[in-house]
């Protein structure tokens, strides 16, 4: 039974704005009461007076004190929090959701696919692998924004690939003037992908058109659909399964994802819609 304080936010302080890019903003809160959760779950978050909206934490699980939360300005909530400065309240609701299934990823490569804000929640799964880098085999991170100025974290870039287990390959969708790196859409980058196939795990993250050509792309690398996890950030509202809006056939993002494996929703109509 859903306790009806699911319902209320607990209060937390905004103690950072960080400028990402020229429309992505991350807003670091210290929660009134240590909120646990694990790399790929989502919280609610509150702008008393305006509204909430769900969004996936991208900082490590590790700081349950400290939770980092980076929005692009998408709407009239995220345009007011845009607004937010130093020592505002504001409130969490949460985690909901299942998160990544880190417990399976022992002995495998993993490989990670972002696309614009999608490395935000992507970034939670990364700094817990980071933290412990010893069950895995490698962790291969592939990410693409439309260009170099919405790139996200750029400068930890080279704290994240300095340990040996990590690789990571960057592109902007076009080419610009002092871009000397790769040039084209994300999916150029697995073409010909250099990991071990069929002892992989894949997570993708961005908006759904990426997810749907990320998909077909793994695939056309002989990734079976097991193997593929899509975060799916989308239509979630109550975040209990209750107000059925972002369902994806059976499934309720909320409550069974939002990282959903492939093979679970793959036959569903409204996989990418």
């Amino acid at each position: 039974m859903i306790s009806a304080n699911s319902y209320l936010p607990q209060s937390a302080e905004l103690l950072e704005v960080l400028d990402e890019t020229p429309t992505i903003k991350t807003f670091v809160v210290k929660p009134s009461s240590p909120l646990s959760f694990r790399a790929g779950q989502f919280v609610q978050l509150t702008l008393p007076g305006v509204g909430e909206a769900p969004f996936t934490p991208s900082s490590s699980p590790t700081e349950p004190d400290r939770i980092a939360i980076t929005v692009l300005r998408t709407g009239e909530v995220t345009t007011r929090l845009h607004e937010c400065r130093p020592g505002e309240t504001l409130g969490l609701r949460g985690p909901f959701g299942k998160g990544y299934p880190v417990e399976k990823l022992a002995g495998r490569e993993v490989l990670v696919v972002g696309g614009g804000v999608g490395l935000a929640p992507l970034r939670a799964l990364i700094l817990a692998l980071l933290n412990d880098l010893g069950p895995i085999k490698r962790l291969s991170i592939k990410y693409g924004a439309r260009c170099k100025e919405e790139l996200l974290y750029p400068e930890q870039y080279e704290r994240w690939t300095a340990h040996d287990k990590v690789d990571m390959a960057v592109t902007i969708d076009n080419p610009q003037e002092g871009w000397t790196g790769h040039t084209g859409v994300v999916t150029t980058l697995l073409k010909g992908l250099d990991i071990d196939k069929p002892n992989c795990f894949a997570f993708a993250c961005g908006p759904s058109v990426m997810l749907r050509f990320t998909t077909l792309a793994l695939m056309e690398e002989e990734l079976e659909p097991e193997q593929i996890y899509l975060s799916m950030n989308r239509r979630m509202s109550c975040g209990m399964g209750l107000c059925g809006r972002c369902n994806i056939g059976q499934y309720y993002l909320c409550k069974d994802g939002p990282d959903m494996n492939y093979a679970l929703i793959k036959d569903a109509p409204n996989v990418f819609s």
